[in-house]
C-alpha cells in the first residue's frame, strides 16, 4: 500500500545501512597518515634483518646501518598495492571471513600463561587438551567466527608449541584459524599441515584457512625473527596479521593520536616489506594499545583506552583501505563476575560498532594472563547482541507495514499476521544463556546465575559437540609432520 512516496528510485535518499560509526573524520585520518609518512621518511625504523634491509634498499629506501628511512612515495605505493579486502576460508575451502569495509568477525585470544579449567574451575598451566577443548567450543558457538589457541600447551616440545596448538585446533574445528608463530621452522610445519589438508600449496593459496599472527616489538623496532616471518608468509602466499603492542606514555606518546601514529608507522613497515617480497600479499594490520597501571603493576586489558585507541587505529586503516585487527571480549577481572561482563561486553560492542574487521581476545581473564572458555561462551552471547544492534533498522516498503497497520486497525494485535510470522525470527534477537523467565520459573529451575548457566553450556559443548573430523589418511600425514617436531 503506497500512500506518500514515489515508487521510483529517489535521488539523494540517504540511508544508514547499519549503526556503525566513525571515531575520526577523513580529515583527521589524513592528518594521522601524513604524520606517519613523515615519521617513516624522517625518523625511520630499526630493521634488524639483513635480507630485509637489502629489500628495502633495492626499493629506494635510505639505509644507514640498521636504520631504514622510507620515502613517502614508497609508503603510498604499499598502501595502494596491499589488498583492500582479504577473504579467508574455512577448512573445507568455503569462504568464511570477508575482511573488508566494516565487516566485523570475532574470536578468542591466545598465548595466555594460565587457563581456567572449564570442568574443575582450577587455574593452571594450559596443556594440549585445553587447546582441543578451545577448538571444540569455537566450533560449537555460532557467533565465534575463527579460532585461536586460548593458551599455548606446556606439555609438548616448547620449541614447537604453536605447531601442536594448530594441530589441536585444526582437527577440532572447521573454522578459520589465527595462529601465532615462533619462527620460520614452526611456520613451515604449520603450513605443511595446512597444505596436507587441502592437497597442495596452490590450493591453500586460493582458499587460505590459516592466518599467521606476527607481532612487532613496538617503538619502531623490527627484529630479525619478526621480519623473517613476514618474508616467509609473503613468499608462500599465507595471509598474515602484522600487529604491534604499545603502552601509551611509555613505548608510544601518551596521547591517543601520537600512539596511533607510532602504531601505524610500525605496521606500515610490515605492509611494505610484504608487498616488496610478493606484490599483492594479503595482510591485515592493527595493534593492541594499553596503559601502565603503575599502582597495581599491570597492563590492563579492560581499560577504556584499549578500545579508544584500538578503534581509532581501525578507523584510520579503513580510511587507507587496509583490513584491521583489533582486541575485545577480555577483562582484568579474576573470575566470572560483574566486572568481567561489563568490560567484555563494552569492548565487544565498541569494536563491532567501529567496524574493526578481525577482533580477537574474547575469553581472556586477569589482564590477559588466564584463558577462560566460560568467558568465551558469554562473549558469544554478547557478539550476537552486538550484531543485532549493528544490523540496525531496515526501512523499505514491506517493513514499513502500512497495509498491515491499516488491516489490523487501532486496538488490534499483530500476532496472527503473516507479516509477523515472516519477520519475528529475523528481526528479534533471542538469547541462549541470558535469562528472561518469570521469577517463579527461574526459581523452579534452580535459580541459576548467568555464571552457572554459562558454565553448564561450556561443559555441555565440550562433552557433546562433535566437530567434523578429518580423514584417517590426512590425520596420519599430520602425525608424521608432528613427529618431526620432537617430543616434550
Amino acid at each position: 500500500m503506497h500512500t506518500t512516496k514515489s515508487n521510483y528510485t529517489r535521488a539523494n535518499y540517504e540511508v544508514n545501512q547499519t549503526t556503525q560509526w566513525k571515531m575520526l573524520s577523513d580529515d583527521q585520518c589524513s592528518e594521522l597518515y601524513m604524520t606517519t609518512m613523515e615519521v617513516l621518511e624522517r625518523t625511520g625504523a630499526e630493521i634488524l634483518n639483513k635480507e630485509a634491509q637489502k629489500v628495502f634498499e633495492k626499493a629506494g629506501c635510505w639505509v644507514d646501518g640498521n636504520r631504514v628511512r622510507i620515502p613517502s612515495a614508497l609508503t603510498e605505493w604499499a598502501v595502494r598495492t596491499a589488498p583492500s579486502r582479504v577473504t579467508v576460508c574455512d577448512r573445507n575451502s568455503k569462504r568464511a571471513l570477508r575482511l573488508e569495509t566494516t565487516n566485523a568477525f570475532y574470536g578468542p585470544g591466545q598465548n595466555n600463561t594460565y587457563v581456567m579449567d572449564p570442568l574443575t574451575g582450577e587455574r593452571r598451566k594450559p596443556v594440549k587438551g585445553d587447546v582441543v577443548n578451545t577448538g571444540i567450543v569455537c566450533d560449537g558457538l555460532k557467533n565465534v567466527d575463527f579460532a585461536m589457541s586460548n593458551g599455548l600447551p606446556t606439555d609438548v616440545n616448547q620449541g614447537f608449541a604453536e605447531v601442536h596448538a594448530f594441530e589441536a585446533l585444526v582437527t577440532n574445528t572447521t573454522k578459520p584459524i589465527v595462529q601465532s608463530i615462533q619462527g620460520v621452522e614452526q611456520a613451515q610445519a604449520i603450513l605443511d599441515i595446512a597444505t596436507t589438508i587441502v592437497g597442495s600449496l596452490k590450493n591453500f593459496q586460493k582458499d587460505p584457512f590459516v592466518m599467521f599472527l606476527i607481532e612487532t616489538e613496538g617503538t619502531l623496532v623490527h627484529s630479525d625473527e619478526t621480519l623473517k616471518k613476514v618474508m616467509f608468509a609473503a613468499k608462500n602466499g599465507v595471509p598474515y596479521i602484522y600487529s604491534t603492542r604499545l603502552i601509551a606514555g611509555e613505548t608510544s606518546p601518551a596521547t591517543p593520536a601520537g600512539a596511533i601514529v607510532v602504531a601505524l608507522a610500525d605496521v606500515l613497515v610490515g605492509i611494505l616489506l610484504g608487498q616488496l617480497v610478493r606484490q599483492g600479499t594479503s595482510v591485515i594490520t592493527g595493534g593492541f594499545f594499553s596503559i601502565n597501571d603503575t599502582e597495581n603493576g599491570i597492563l590492563p586489558i579492560g581499560a577504556t583506552e584499549v578500545s579508544l585507541m584500538g578503534t581509532g587505529m581501525a578507523n584510520v586503516l579503513r580510511y587507507l583501505g587496509i583490513p584491521s585487527f583489533g582486541f575485545a571480549g577480555a577483562t582484568d577481572a579474576k573470575e566470572s563476575d560483574a566486572q568481567m561482563g561489563l568490560e567484555a561486553a563494552f569492548s565487544i560492542l565498541h569494536e563491532g560498532l567501529s567496524g574493526t574487521n578481525l577482533i580477537h581476545g574474547s575469553g581472556q581473564l586477569e589482564y590477559g594472563l588466564t584463558g577462560s572458555l566460560e568467558l568465551l561462551v558469554m562473549s558469544d552471547e554478547v557478539i550476537g547482541m552486538t550484531r543485532r544492534i549493528i544490523k540496525g533498522v531496515e526501512v523499505n516498503e514491506e517493513r514499513l507495514a502500512r497495509g498491515v497497520i491499516d488491516f489490523v486497525q487501532p486496538g488490534g494485535h499483530y500476532l496472527g499476521e503473516e507479516h509477523t510470522l515472516k519477520y519475528f525470527r529475523d528481526e528479534f534477537w533471542w538469547p541462549s544463556v541470558l535469562n528472561r523467565t518469570r521469577i517463579d520459573d527461574w526459581t523452579a529451575a534452580g535459580a541459576k546465575t548467568l555464571g552457572q548457566r554459562v558454565k553448564e553450556k561450556t561443559q555441555s559443548i565440550i562433552k557433546t559437540h562433535q566437530p567434523e573430523k578429518l580423514s584417517e589418511d590426512v590425520l596420519g600425514k599430520i602425525k608424521v609432520i608432528l613427529d618431526r617436531t620432537g617430543t616434550v
